[in-house]
């Protein structure tokens, strides 16, 4: 276990990745989201996509937490198992001081009626519908699905080169597309439409955490063989 502890302090020897960039991109967002509110002249609620800026950035958190950083800590005999537990720990340890801020920030909104501008940052309301601590979850769900998926892709391009990760993408969105032809052909997209709704926010996070789990999963095996 000191060993993985370790892995997490190698990893946040650049606290720039994991740190500071991603509370840059949400400070900055949250200044413009504010600048937009205050132009625009209507007393109806406001809502800005820009708090999706940081959580999109940890995606390439997880492929920098694999191509920068596998290698060295291979020099340093440290295992694959090691590094990558060291790893998953150190994302979800930032995805969660994350996912904190949004939740302080979506309480703050509530409380001031939207910084008296009647304008939303944090505060979603399908998401907070559960309570504070659904919204936590999302949000925390959101950035190590997304960091998840970056490490994922990394670790194919690591053990098989751009060639491989390019099969695996286009098969898996060949597999979507068919998907879709599926649910087109059965007529289906009103009931697939329906349970998707049914779902709430908080069904979807934890369906969000089972893909999460399939892809540490994949990833894990993919990274036995990768070499650094």
């Amino acid at each position: 276990m000191s060993r993985t502890l370790n892995v997490v302090r190698l990893q946040l020897v650049n606290r720039q990745t994991y740190i500071w960039i991603p509370l840059l991109i949400l400070g900055g967002a949250w200044v413009l989201s504010l600048i937009v509110f205050a132009m625009i002249p209507v007393s109806s609620p406001k809502y800005g996509g820009g708090a999706q800026a940081p959580l999109w950035y940890f995606m390439a958190v997880g492929i920098q937490a694999l191509t920068l950083t596998f290698p060295f800590s291979q020099a340093l005999s440290v295992t694959r198992r090691e590094f990558y537990l060291g790893t998953l720990i150190t994302a979800a340890l930032t995805s969660g001081i994350l996912a904190s801020i949004f939740v302080i920030g979506g309480v703050v909104e509530q409380l001031t009626n939207g910084y008296g501008l009647n304008g939303y940052f944090f505060y979603l309301g399908w998401i907070w519908e559960a309570g504070w601590w659904a919204a936590w979850l999302a949000y925390f769900a959101i950035a190590m699905l997304l960091f998840s998926i970056g490490f994922w892709g990394a670790t194919i391009y690591k053990r098989g080169g751009p060639l491989l990760l390019t099969i695996v993408l286009v098969g898996l969105g060949a597999i979507l597309v068919a998907l879709m032809w599926l649910v087109g052909l059965a007529d289906a997209w009103v009931r697939v439409f329906q349970w998707i709704g049914a779902q709430g926010s908080l069904g979807l996070t934890l369906w969000g955490l089972l893909v999460i789990a399939v892809l540490a999963a994949t990833s894990y095996l993919t990274l036995r063989r990768t070499i650094p």
